[in-house]
């Protein structure tokens, strides 16, 4: 005996229609169909907003570089700009992810989003200041071109990362002692 076969779809649902999505077919849900689509424009819209105002940002710093090519070297900016691209690719995504495996291998689950943020933000912040901590800055002739001790300075930025992130994992771990009664436990 055959009859109708169960579903996860709704009655009156069209058979491309996925599993799970709102029925626009469906007379108890006349609107939420509409949601979903208005949700999706918005969306797109705000990513088109966003793309425009980073391409119109890039536009003004290349018109910047190419105005002023004794103070901006765009040779030299776009050799940098290239060894950071392939620097990325060839060595700082696959440390990124050998490091997210060997910390989800080892760090227990309650600390390792804070681990993992603050290991991303301090590399982030040894990056973007490399020029300025590696003395590749500056002129010999002139010393107040790079007047500061940046090397000290990244110290205790980083420093300053580990210790919030320090004491955020000891607040997660007096909270799951406190709920569960063992320590390094997730309350979950």
């Amino acid at each position: 005996m055959t009859g109708p076969q169960p579903t996860d779809r709704p009655p009156g649902a069209d058979s491309s229609d996925p599993p799970g999505l709102v029925d626009r077919h469906d007379p108890a849900q006349p609107h939420a169909f509409a949601r979903v689509v208005t949700a999706v424009r918005a969306g797109t819209a705000v990513r088109a907003v966003a793309a425009a105002a980073g391409v119109a940002v890039a536009g003004y710093g290349i018109a910047g570089l190419m105005a002023h090519p004794r103070a901006t070297h765009p040779v030299h900016t776009l050799r940098w700009l290239l060894g950071g691209l392939l620097g990325h690719d060839v060595i700082v995504a696959p440390a990124a992810a050998v490091l997210g495996v060997i910390l989800s291998r080892i760090v227990a689950h309650p600390y390792r989003a804070v681990i993992q943020v603050a290991s991303f933000v301090s590399a982030s912040v040894a990056l973007v200041s490399f020029p300025l901590w590696s003395g590749r800055v500056g002129h010999p002739a002139n010393p107040s071109v790079d007047p500061l001790p940046y090397g000290r300075n990244l110290l205790i930025v980083l420093a300053a990362i580990w210790t919030v992130a320090a004491a955020v994992m000891l607040r997660r771990a007096v909270r799951a002692r406190r709920s569960t009664g063992r320590p390094g436990r997730s309350p979950r």
